[in-house]
């Protein structure tokens, strides 16, 4: 089943080391992190710290983003000259690592959800079924952590229009489920509707626990304006929206007015508790709320903690810099471009003349023409985009470092991005363009994190024979690119080819051709590692991935040859061990 989701979790320091299985370390805090992407696009990004206990209760917090936001922006970083300033308005991360340090009896995990759509009203309006689908993400959110479910108590909190969420999760059943203990909106209620029973499904939850607690902040927003048009309608925004939830709440249960600083308080001194800011200068607050303490406040409202973290809701921040991650290499483009590439020719033939052209030539002077044009810039536009990967890894000594390398987002091939074809070569062929380029052949571990990350997962085509042809590498082309019409190029794409792979098996079977990959929508490769293939040997399921020599171990920018030959490091971007590419 579709489903467009991209988590992050962050989880609390406990006292007793439990590295989570398939988790890689950060550097940052003794965090580890996982990595990967549904079937459809949905990218799961895990960060725990490294003394993660099954031995402790586990407060699993489920934050969906805001509209527009990325899970890097949400997250935050210490702010540099050049970055975008999102990394600096909303610092969830943060506010979570501040959280732990008062809460050292329970794993704390927070959970970014990101919709593809960068809009969770966008992403349910895409997915009729959306209810029974956000059902299902709060389930599989919840089984990846570790630990029995009845030790884990979730919360539900957002931003923004990542309040969709939580009502769409609310609209999925007769009833929310028992294991949420927290339902918290950040300027996020906009969805709150009568006529969809979210007010009597709120009041029995509430009354199935005393413990289950309704946290909403708003403003008043009714009369602000940006360009000097309201920024809501006449009947929208969270004030409105909170004062609805209000009316309909105290139909069952009486709810006490008070003031509260800059606060309008509506509480019933246990269980409910909204907190609107009068917001006498008429200001955008929607963002301010979050950063300056939003997610303390709408965590520990009504629990021992509210006092223990040591600030106030639009206070000074609570959190100090120390526990703001430094800038991620990432902070550049999610995509730089080539620099290796010369421009295309203008007068370079298009894909399909190319490949009519080197049909009937041996297999050394196809591999001649190949060359000769990909060399000289016949490479559509799209492919000299890079995508950035990070990973996470540790050497063995044990310290923990963080690392970026650079992807081609597609496989090798000539022509424009009106007329290409992916061109399957031999390993000699392609080694000498990676050369050229500046670049290096994949790993095996590489492949992995590319399938991880890709934007784009098609579904493998096998073909039968003739395998070895001009002609059928076309027809397999044009069967990926039928699958991929709905996608734009561009995207980091994986799925479609088996990738020809440097690996230390080349050692115990030289002039060999290596392969892997081909991954399944289920993640598993068609094709293992395997050497088996003389090094002269090409099919149309081959394709030719680039990376960028150049990467960084540690914010230091490193060549991957190198990487790959320190024991030390090679875990960032093999699973072999150290490998000699034979680059000098």
């Amino acid at each position: 089943m579709a489903r467009v989701l991209t988590v992050v979790l962050l989880l609390a320091t406990v006292s007793h080391a439990e590295p989570i299985d398939g988790f890689q370390p950060t550097g940052f805090l003794n965090e580890q992190t996982k990595t990967w992407k549904t079937e459809d696009g949905v990218r799961l990004l895990v960060n725990a710290p490294g003394d993660f206990s099954t031995a402790r209760p586990t407060h699993l917090v489920l934050f969906a983003l805001p509209n527009g936001n990325t899970i890097e922006w949400t997250i935050g970083a210490k702010l540099e000259p050049g970055m975008d300033w999102h990394y600096d308005i909303q610092h969830v991360g943060a506010q979570v690592r501040k959280l732990r340090q008062v809460t050292p009896e329970e794993n704390i995990v927070v959970v970014l959800l990101e919709a593809d759509t960068k809009s969770w009203p966008a992403w349910r309006k895409a997915h009729p079924d959306n209810p029974k689908r956000l059902r299902e993400i709060v389930s599989e959110v919840s089984r990846a952590v570790p630990g029995p479910d009845g030790n884990k108590a979730l919360t539900l909190t957002c931003h923004s229009g990542g309040g969709s969420f939580i009502f769409g999760y609310i609209n999925g059943g007769d009833a929310i489920g028992n294991n949420i203990r927290r339902i918290a909106f950040l300027d996020a209620n906009y969805g709150y509707a009568d006529d969809e029973q979210h007010g009597e499904k709120l009041l029995a939850w509430l009354k199935g626990d005393p413990k289950r607690t309704l946290v909403v902040i708003a403003y008043d927003d009714r009369e602000v304006k940006l360009n000097g048009k309201n920024i809501v309608s006449p009947t929208g925004g969270t004030y409105r929206a909170s004062h609805r939830m209000i009316d309909r709440l105290m139909k069952d249960v009486k709810l006490e007015e008070s003031n509260r600083g800059p606060f309008e308080s509506f509480t019933d001194g246990a269980q409910i508790h909204f907190l609107i800011h009068t917001n006498p200068e008429v200001k955008i607050l929607h963002t301010v709320l979050v950063e300056r303490n939003g997610v303390l406040e709408a965590l520990t409202l009504n629990t021992p903690q509210d006092v223990k973290w040591g600030g106030s809701l639009m206070g000074d921040r609570a959190y100090s810099p120390e526990l703001i991650q430094p800038a991620p290499p990432t902070t550049r483009p999610a995509t730089t471009q080539a620099t290796g590439i010369p421009p295309r020719p203008a007068n370079a033939p298009g894909g399909k003349a190319f490949a009519e052209q080197i049909a009937d030539l041996p297999p050394q002077a196809r591999e001649a023409a190949i060359f000769q044009e990909i060399t000289r810039g016949n490479v559509p536009p799209f492919l000299r985009t890079f995508r950035t990967i990070t990973v996470g890894f540790a050497s063995p000594d044990g310290k923990k470092h963080s690392a970026t390398y650079e992807v081609m987002v597609d496989y090798l091939a000539v022509g424009t991005d009106e007329d290409l074809v992916r061109t399957p070569m031999m390993p000699v062929t392609a080694t000498r363009i990676a050369d050229v380029f500046g670049c290096s052949l994949p790993t095996r571990k590489i492949v992995n994190d590319v399938y991880a990350n890709a934007d784009v997962k098609l579904e493998p085509i096998p073909m039968g024979p003739p395998r070895e042809t001009v002609e059928r590498f076309r027809e397999h082309h044009l069967l990926i690119e039928e699958q991929r019409a709905r996608e734009p190029l561009g995207k980091l794409v994986a799925g479609i080819k088996k990738d020809v792979v440097i690996s230390n098996r080349l050692k115990e079977k030289p002039n060999k051709v290596a392969i892997y990959g081909w991954h399944k929508r289920d993640g598993k490769p068609i094709q293992p590692l395997y050497v088996g293939h003389v090094d002269w040997y090409v099919d149309y399921s081959h394709g030719i991935r680039l990376v960028k020599r150049e990467m960084t171990v540690d914010g230091k920018r490193v060549d991957i040859a190198d990487v790959l030959k320190d024991p030390n490091l090679c875990a960032a971007v093999s699973d072999e061990g150290p490998i000699d590419t034979g680059y000098p």
